[in-house]
């Protein structure tokens, strides 16, 4: 690959090249490119740079990128093809057509309120044939591989994804006629299973607490079915050169025309970074002064300083990842923002309901960020912002009052039409027993014994540190016995449950009892800041006990029959 290889050369997992190599190791047809712009398998220079001989059943997707681009180079001298940017016909061959060509919309009501001088615009990408900016790069990805001979009639395409490539990817699978198969971690939304399966697709739920390289992962499952099924293929959005080049042909195109090349700031948020890199690529090239903000969730690691990333679970779906994707281009972004769930899914609901826009999550964390950083810019100028995908994929999540209540994005004062007389009591009139922990290295054997002899069906799994790193269930240990996934005499450890709500003593009964409708227990937690012998201060947290229902129903009546008795006595006294 040249040196100066041109504005679009974004990585070097790109289809779109000439020369098809394949090997029969464990890898199949893995795709990758070499310096010579050529895709080879396995024994290529992007492998040998794994380095470890545990990992040649998959391919890392946080490789370190080879890309040779360069802010000023000619674009003829890329060894990607560009196709033209032109208008969609009036007729439509088919469903594809209507990925991408979004509009740009001003808004009014929201930057009005945050008193922002500047022009605001939106980037309406559920516009999009599938909903969401991911149809560009599955279309992109799909084609690419075709042009290089790679997918073949009736193969089948594997794809981890969070949800919207894999929609992409499975409405083009559905008009081009292959078998789709998404893997997916079971944080992400039903309505995303949902659409998947009408469209055709197979879908794969992994644990939301398995890291990227954890053979449970997502990421990891996508490859073990790809060595098990014949003529499959993974496109592999995290290392896939057609993911930045979709958003440096299309997104970015369309943003400048519709501009009249005259924009300012560009807010987007960060998932695999394909959206980031190559619309930041091609405004840098066209608008030299334009300040590309990139937003990251909290508990993400992708942004710099490392001091930022201290890890913490996020309920936002579609950007922030637990290791950096090899096309994400960070040197392309002048500023990062680290964006709370709070904050998110109130802009999101507010985006939907001051401006008519029906976005996603992540369009909440966008805008958010927007009306931060867009102060410094002046009237006349132009901040755009890209929202990224429809509100279809969360009527059950942030669109539901219940569910923000349940999650505690909503306060107290959450809709209720009569609110009960123990509502606005806290979680500490529940008086709770002493709570119970368990050790990491305790075995599985003896913390069933310990639930059984202290009848209760969880506890706390906590360090000798006492920190606090999940919970353990008599559910989850017998799932993963039956499994085989662990035996008795394992470590407590490998059956955790990360996914749990947890409260705080001074949370209110009201708050608790939404928790509860949907959850067997919560986690009551005292948080407290400790400070170190640098002088350095670290947020806390003591286990203060576990709530289950049967507490919350056993306090509400055993308070009502203590005042029924009371009423009692007072008529009797009166006779």
């Amino acid at each position: 690959m040249p040196s100066g290889c041109g504005s679009a050369c974004l990585e070097d997992v790109s289809t779109d090249v000439t020369r098809v190599e394949k090997s029969s190791s464990a890898d199949g047809d893995a795709v990758t490119v070499t310096s010579d712009h050529r895709l080879s398998g396995s024994g290529s220079e992007l492998e040998d740079t794994e380095g470890a001989s545990d990992q040649r059943d998959w391919i890392r997707p946080d490789l370190p990128s080879r890309c040779t681009w360069r802010l000023g180079a000619a674009v003829s001298e890329s060894p990607h093809s560009h196709p033209a940017h032109i208008k969609p016909p009036s007729i439509l061959p088919n469903i594809l057509g209507k990925i991408g060509h979004t509009p740009l919309v001003r808004l009014n009501r929201i930057p009005k309120e945050f008193e922002l001088k500047c022009d605001v615009l939106a980037k309406c990408e559920f516009f999009s044939a599938g909903g969401s900016m991911k149809d560009r790069i599955a279309l992109r990805m799909v084609e690419d591989a075709e042009r290089a001979g790679i997918l073949k009639p009736r193969d089948t395409i594997i794809e981890p994804s969070s949800g919207n490539t894999g929609i992409g990817l499975a409405l083009t699978a559905a008009v081009k006629g292959y078998r789709c198969i998404i893997t997916m971690p079971e944080k992400m939304s039903l309505e995303k299973v949902d659409v998947l399966r009408a469209l055709g697709a197979e879908v794969v739920r992994t644990p939301t607490s398995a890291a990227f390289d954890s053979p449970e992962s997502h990421v990891r499952m996508a490859w073990q079915l790809k060595n098990q099924i014949p003529n499959s293929h993974i496109l592999d959005q995290y290392r896939n050169a057609s993911n930045p080049l979709a958003h440096y042909d299309t997104t970015a195109e369309e943003i400048l025309e519709q501009c009249d090349g005259k924009l300012d700031m560009l807010v987007a948020g960060a998932g695999t970074g394909g959206t980031l890199t190559g619309v930041a690529r091609k405004l840098k090239e066209r608008c030299p002064n334009v300040k590309i903000v990139g937003v990251d969730p909290e508990g993400s690691v992708l942004v710099a300083p490392k001091e930022k990333n201290e890890k913490t679970s996020f309920e936002v779906e579609g950007i922030g990842y637990d290791f950096i994707p090899t096309v994400l281009d960070k040197s392309v972004v002048d500023l990062w923002y680290k964006s709370s769930d709070v904050e998110t899914f109130t802009m999101a609901r507010r985006l939907i309901r001051e401006e008519g826009l029906l976005c996603g999550g992540s369009s909440g964390s966008v805008m958010a960020a927007a009306v931060k950083t867009a102060q410094q810019l002046e009237e006349g100028q132009r901040c755009v912002v890209i929202l990224a995908d429809s509100v279809r994929n969360y009527m059950s999540k942030f669109l539901s009052d219940q569910w923000m209540c349940e999650k505690g994005f909503l306060g107290p004062e959450a809709p209720v039409d009569v609110k009960p007389w123990w509502w606005d009591l806290t979680v500490q009139s529940l008086h709770l027993s002493v709570p119970l922990t368990v050790s990491p290295s305790v075995s599985c054997q003896k913390t069933v014994e310990i639930l059984k002899e202290n009848r209760i069906d969880q506890v706390p799994v906590v360090t000798e540190s006492g920190a606090i790193i999940g919970m353990v269930t008599l559910e989850t240990i017998l799932s993963s016995l039956l499994a085989n996934k662990v035996e008795l005499s394992d470590a407590v450890s490998l059956v955790l449950c990360k996914d749990f709500r947890q409260v705080q003593p001074t949370d209110s009964l009201g708050k608790l009892s939404h928790i509860l409708e949907t959850d067997s227990f919560a986690l009551v937690v005292f948080d407290h800041t400790q400070y170190v012998t640098d002088g350095s201060a670290r947020r806390r947290q003591t286990v203060f006990g576990v709530v289950t229902a049967i507490d919350l129903l056993s306090y509400i009546t055993t308070q009502e029959d203590r005042s029924s008795s009371k009423c009692s006595l007072s008529d009797n006294e009166s006779l």
